[in-house]
Protein backbone atom coordinates (compact mmCIF):
# COMPACT_ATOMS: atom_id res chain seq x y z
CA UNK A 1 0.00 0.00 0.00
CA UNK A 2 1.28 3.37 -0.81
CA UNK A 3 1.72 6.61 1.84
CA UNK A 4 -0.79 8.15 0.33
CA UNK A 5 -3.85 5.05 0.30
CA UNK A 6 -2.89 4.20 3.42
CA UNK A 7 -3.31 7.83 5.02
CA UNK A 8 -6.32 7.98 2.90
CA UNK A 9 -8.15 4.92 4.25
CA UNK A 10 -7.16 5.82 8.14
CA UNK A 11 -8.87 8.93 7.71
CA UNK A 12 -11.83 7.95 6.30
CA UNK A 13 -11.95 5.63 8.93
CA UNK A 14 -11.91 8.48 11.37
CA UNK A 15 -15.87 9.78 11.50
CA UNK A 16 -15.55 13.33 12.68
CA UNK A 17 -13.31 13.98 9.96
CA UNK A 18 -14.94 15.75 6.87
CA UNK A 19 -16.54 13.36 4.51
CA UNK A 20 -13.92 14.96 1.94
CA UNK A 21 -10.40 14.12 3.44
CA UNK A 22 -8.80 14.59 -0.10
CA UNK A 23 -6.99 18.08 0.77
CA UNK A 24 -6.11 17.15 4.47
CA UNK A 25 -4.23 14.08 3.16
CA UNK A 26 -2.61 16.56 1.34
CA UNK A 27 -1.78 18.46 3.99
CA UNK A 28 -0.39 15.64 5.99
CA UNK A 29 1.38 14.13 3.41
CA UNK A 30 3.65 17.33 3.45
CA UNK A 31 4.17 17.63 7.10
CA UNK A 32 5.44 14.14 6.91
CA UNK A 33 8.01 15.00 4.08
CA UNK A 34 8.60 18.21 6.25
CA UNK A 35 9.37 15.82 9.61
CA UNK A 36 11.44 13.22 7.19
CA UNK A 37 13.55 16.55 5.91
CA UNK A 38 14.31 18.23 9.11
CA UNK A 39 14.49 14.26 11.57
CA UNK A 40 18.40 13.70 10.40
CA UNK A 41 19.48 17.33 12.16
CA UNK A 42 16.88 18.05 14.44
CA UNK A 43 15.61 14.44 15.68
CA UNK A 44 12.51 15.26 15.92
CA UNK A 45 10.92 11.55 16.18
CA UNK A 46 12.28 8.67 17.00
CA UNK A 47 9.84 7.10 14.19
CA UNK A 48 11.99 7.09 11.08
CA UNK A 49 9.63 5.48 8.10
CA UNK A 50 7.05 7.64 6.59
CA UNK A 51 4.38 4.94 6.56
CA UNK A 52 4.94 4.21 10.28
CA UNK A 53 4.58 8.10 11.02
CA UNK A 54 1.18 7.82 9.31
CA UNK A 55 -0.18 5.86 11.68
CA UNK A 56 1.78 6.70 14.98
CA UNK A 57 1.85 10.42 14.46
CA UNK A 58 -0.69 11.59 12.29
CA UNK A 59 -3.31 8.98 12.81
CA UNK A 60 -2.91 8.97 16.20
CA UNK A 61 -2.94 12.85 16.61
CA UNK A 62 -6.18 12.77 15.01
CA UNK A 63 -8.46 10.25 16.51
CA UNK A 64 -8.37 12.65 19.56
CA UNK A 65 -10.95 14.73 18.00
CA UNK A 66 -14.16 13.00 19.39
CA UNK A 67 -12.93 13.57 23.08
CA UNK A 68 -11.83 17.09 22.72
CA UNK A 69 -13.12 20.69 23.06
CA UNK A 70 -12.42 23.63 20.96
CA UNK A 71 -11.88 26.34 19.46
CA UNK A 72 -8.65 27.14 21.47
CA UNK A 73 -6.17 23.89 22.37
CA UNK A 74 -2.79 24.42 23.69
CA UNK A 75 -0.88 21.33 22.94
CA UNK A 76 1.97 21.24 25.47
CA UNK A 77 5.84 19.66 24.81
CA UNK A 78 4.31 19.77 21.12
CA UNK A 79 7.75 18.57 19.85
CA UNK A 80 7.50 18.03 15.97
CA UNK A 81 3.48 19.39 16.44
CA UNK A 82 2.41 16.42 17.71
CA UNK A 83 -0.87 16.18 18.02
CA UNK A 84 -1.50 20.40 17.48
CA UNK A 85 -0.78 20.49 13.59
CA UNK A 86 -2.75 17.53 12.65
CA UNK A 87 -5.54 19.21 15.13
CA UNK A 88 -4.78 22.41 13.15
CA UNK A 89 -5.04 21.13 9.86
CA UNK A 90 -8.14 19.06 10.39
CA UNK A 91 -9.82 21.76 12.31
CA UNK A 92 -8.90 24.93 10.39
CA UNK A 93 -11.66 26.79 12.17
CA UNK A 94 -9.96 26.57 15.48
CA UNK A 95 -6.79 28.05 17.19
CA UNK A 96 -3.87 25.71 18.20
CA UNK A 97 -0.68 26.75 20.07
CA UNK A 98 2.45 25.09 20.63
CA UNK A 99 4.36 25.47 23.64
CA UNK A 100 7.88 23.89 22.69
CA UNK A 101 11.11 24.58 24.90
CA UNK A 102 13.82 23.04 22.12
CA UNK A 103 15.15 25.80 20.00
CA UNK A 104 15.57 23.48 17.49
CA UNK A 105 12.61 21.59 17.40
CA UNK A 106 10.32 25.15 17.69
CA UNK A 107 12.42 26.17 14.22
CA UNK A 108 10.80 23.43 13.08
CA UNK A 109 7.70 24.24 13.97
CA UNK A 110 7.91 27.67 12.30
CA UNK A 111 9.30 26.69 9.17
CA UNK A 112 6.04 24.01 9.05
CA UNK A 113 3.84 26.68 9.88
CA UNK A 114 4.93 28.59 7.17
CA UNK A 115 5.33 25.94 4.61
CA UNK A 116 1.68 23.97 5.38
CA UNK A 117 0.07 27.83 5.58
CA UNK A 118 -0.91 27.56 9.01
CA UNK A 119 -2.76 30.99 9.67
CA UNK A 120 -4.47 29.33 12.77
CA UNK A 121 -1.38 27.85 14.79
CA UNK A 122 0.83 29.58 17.31
CA UNK A 123 4.45 28.97 18.52
CA UNK A 124 5.23 29.32 22.50
CA UNK A 125 9.30 29.14 22.18
CA UNK A 126 9.27 28.42 25.81
CA UNK A 127 9.09 25.88 29.62
CA UNK A 128 5.37 25.56 30.10
CA UNK A 129 5.18 26.61 33.39
CA UNK A 130 6.68 30.16 32.49
CA UNK A 131 4.02 30.34 29.29
CA UNK A 132 0.90 32.92 29.34
CA UNK A 133 -1.51 33.35 27.11
CA UNK A 134 -3.70 35.33 25.79
CA UNK A 135 -7.07 33.63 25.38
CA UNK A 136 -9.38 31.43 27.25
CA UNK A 137 -8.77 27.91 26.85
CA UNK A 138 -10.34 24.98 25.94
CA UNK A 139 -8.10 21.95 26.06
CA UNK A 140 -4.89 21.38 27.35
CA UNK A 141 -3.21 18.54 25.57
CA UNK A 142 0.05 16.24 25.75
CA UNK A 143 1.87 13.52 24.01
CA UNK A 144 4.58 11.55 25.34
CA UNK A 145 5.47 14.85 27.34
CA UNK A 146 5.67 13.39 30.66
CA UNK A 147 3.89 11.60 34.11
CA UNK A 148 0.43 12.99 34.60
CA UNK A 149 1.37 14.42 37.63
CA UNK A 150 3.77 16.84 36.31
CA UNK A 151 1.50 17.88 33.54
CA UNK A 152 -0.47 18.59 35.89
CA UNK A 153 1.72 21.06 37.74
CA UNK A 154 3.71 22.67 35.02
CA UNK A 155 0.40 23.18 33.08
CA UNK A 156 -2.27 24.04 35.68
CA UNK A 157 -2.09 27.78 35.50
CA UNK A 158 -3.16 27.21 31.73
CA UNK A 159 -6.74 26.66 32.34
CA UNK A 160 -6.55 29.07 35.15
CA UNK A 161 -9.30 31.24 34.02
CA UNK A 162 -11.86 28.97 32.78
CA UNK A 163 -13.55 26.21 35.05
CA UNK A 164 -14.91 24.34 31.73
CA UNK A 165 -11.10 23.57 30.42
CA UNK A 166 -9.53 20.57 30.50
CA UNK A 167 -7.00 18.31 30.71
CA UNK A 168 -6.07 15.10 28.19
CA UNK A 169 -2.71 13.38 28.36
CA UNK A 170 -1.96 11.44 25.33
CA UNK A 171 -0.91 7.71 27.14
CA UNK A 172 -0.52 4.20 25.73
CA UNK A 173 -0.68 1.10 27.76
CA UNK A 174 -3.08 2.52 31.04
CA UNK A 175 -1.35 4.58 32.92
CA UNK A 176 -1.92 2.55 36.73
CA UNK A 177 1.00 3.93 38.42
CA UNK A 178 0.54 7.26 37.60
CA UNK A 179 -3.28 7.73 38.20
CA UNK A 180 -2.32 6.75 42.17
CA UNK A 181 0.52 9.21 42.36
CA UNK A 182 -1.72 11.70 40.89
CA UNK A 183 -2.46 14.46 44.02
CA UNK A 184 -5.97 14.92 44.72
CA UNK A 185 -6.23 18.32 43.44
CA UNK A 186 -6.14 16.87 40.02
CA UNK A 187 -8.89 15.14 39.17
CA UNK A 188 -9.60 12.41 36.69
CA UNK A 189 -12.90 12.86 34.90
CA UNK A 190 -12.33 10.14 32.58
CA UNK A 191 -10.47 7.29 31.04
CA UNK A 192 -10.99 6.53 27.29
CA UNK A 193 -9.71 3.25 25.48
CA UNK A 194 -8.73 5.04 21.80
CA UNK A 195 -8.41 3.08 18.33
CA UNK A 196 -6.14 4.56 16.40
CA UNK A 197 -6.96 3.02 12.68
CA UNK A 198 -3.66 0.60 11.44
CA UNK A 199 -2.48 0.63 14.96
CA UNK A 200 -2.93 -2.57 17.15
CA UNK A 201 -0.92 -0.56 20.03
CA UNK A 202 -2.90 0.26 23.01
CA UNK A 203 -4.02 4.32 23.37
CA UNK A 204 -5.75 5.86 26.12
CA UNK A 205 -6.56 9.37 26.50
CA UNK A 206 -6.82 10.56 30.39
CA UNK A 207 -9.36 13.63 30.81
CA UNK A 208 -8.80 15.84 33.89
CA UNK A 209 -9.10 18.89 35.36
CA UNK A 210 -7.75 20.68 38.37
CA UNK A 211 -9.87 21.74 41.28
CA UNK A 212 -7.58 22.96 43.96
CA UNK A 213 -9.90 22.67 46.90
CA UNK A 214 -10.81 18.95 45.69
CA UNK A 215 -10.99 16.77 49.06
Amino acid sequence: MNLEKQLHEGLEAIPELAADTTQLSRQLLRYIELITKWNSTHNLTSVRKPESMVTRHMLDSLAVLPHIDGPNIVDVGSGAGLPGIPIALARPQWRVTLVESNQKKAAFLQQAIIELDLSNVTIKPARVEKTTLENKTNTVISRAFSNLERFMQLSKHLCASDAHCRFVAMKGAFPDMELMQLPQEFVVETIIAVTVPGLKAKRHLIVMRHHPNEN
